[in-house]
């Protein structure tokens, strides 16, 4: 059993409004570390069951023993559920996890909220998927959770950047509307892009959609997210989202007069790379070093991934990334390992001398 956080008394107990995966992933990694957790939302049923998967319990605390508030609820009833539990757990520290700030911090003052308790945060952590029953203690192990400046007194803050510490996340500190700017530019507006491709995808010819790899599959991944949360995250952080898609049409408006010209399209793809290489790598930190993708064809057979694993392993090789892609049409996958440049003509020719089949 896990030892007690140093900080768990000063959290217990703690309010989770909404047991979905963000709310019940940190009613997990709370518990796990000796929090009292109370779980609360709209359905019963949902908080029942992230009870049930060691996330707290449904029990009701004595509302003046409430030492912090986390609201995991949908965006577009944040504002009224953080002021509901302002006044409710009147010694509590009140946080929301929505994915916008201004917004949220506008309407709370335009309900005339005393916003002393009240600490805007967001853990950028999370998945296509939804519910209590994907949620994990370790989902913020090593994310950025952003604390929006300018909201709460200093111990109301102290408060959330202990719930931030034992969730294992790294703490960002960002005015509101930086923060706004920043997830329309890394998230919000990524999220549009991957609906689109995906939706161009629906009417497809279905011998079009068997040609599909890897690459459209990374493209299109998060297309598979909840339209109703995403209606109320774009709608709630439109200004920004606006800026950028204003932006991105422009691009899309050069590159359409341009298809003739191999410059301008080769541009395009230079651009694009130069981007994809500033987003930071493992551990939030950016290499300098080349890397190299050595793809290795696995046999749909028990235990070829282990054994694939072993023989990578074995040879001291620095990986940076994994991905596996699944064939079509035979009953293989593809594991793509990412390493440094200098390293991957070595990890080749061991592969082969191994046996297995690498795909150029």
């Amino acid at each position: 059993m896990a030892s007690k956080h140093p900080d768990a008394p000063e959290l217990s107990p703690t309010v989770v409004i909404g047991a979905g995966l963000i709310g019940a992933s940190i009613g997990c990694a709370l518990t796990g570390a000796g929090v009292d957790v109370r779980l609360r939302d709209r359905y019963r049923s949902h908080a029942v069951v992230a009870a049930g998967i060691g996330a707290g319990s449904v029990g009701t605390p004595l509302a003046t023993t409430v030492r912090l508030v986390v609201v995991a609820v949908p965006p577009a009833v944040v504002a009224p559920t953080v002021a509901r539990a302002l006044s409710h757990y009147r010694n509590a520290v009140v946080t929301d996890v929505a994915s916008v700030k201004q917004p949220v911090l506008a309407d709370l003052e335009a309900m005339g909220t005393d916003l002393g308790r009240y600490v805007g945060s967001h853990p950028m952590a999370g998945s296509e998927f939804s519910g209590p029953l994907t949620a994990s203690p370790r989902l913020f192990a090593d994310r950025t959770w952003v604390i929006a400046d300018g909201t709460g007194s200093p111990e109301a803050v102290r408060r959330v950047e202990q719930l931030i510490g034992i969730c294992g996340a790294r703490l960002v500190r960002l005015a509101p509307a930086d923060h706004d700017r920043a997830v329309a530019e890394i998230s919000h507006v990524p999220q549009i892009m991957s609906s689109l491709t995906a939706a161009r995808l629906a009417d497809a010819p279905p011998e079009d959609l068997r040609l599909a790899g890897q690459g459209v599959r990374d493209v299109t991944r998060i297309a598979g997210s909840d339209p109703g949360l995403w209606r109320q995250i774009i709608t709630g952080n439109r200004a920004e989202i606006t800026t950028q898609l204003r932006a991105i049409r422009d691009d899309l408006d050069r590159v359409i007069d341009g298809l003739d010209d191999v410059r301008t399209v080769g541009e395009l793809i230079a651009r694009g790379r130069a981007g994809a290489a500033a987003l930071p790598g493992k551990h939030g930190r950016r290499s300098d070093k080349a890397l190299e993708r050595v793809v290795v064809e696995i046999p749909d057979a028990p235990g070829a991934l282990a054994r694939l694993f072993v023989d990578i392993m074995g040879q001291g090789v620095n990986v940076e990334d994994l991905s596996i892609e699944h064939g079509q049409d035979r009953e293989v996958g593809y594991l793509s390992i990412a390493v440094e440049a200098e390293q991957a003509q070595d990890l080749r020719e061991t592969m082969d001398a191994k046996g297995w089949s690498l795909r150029e």
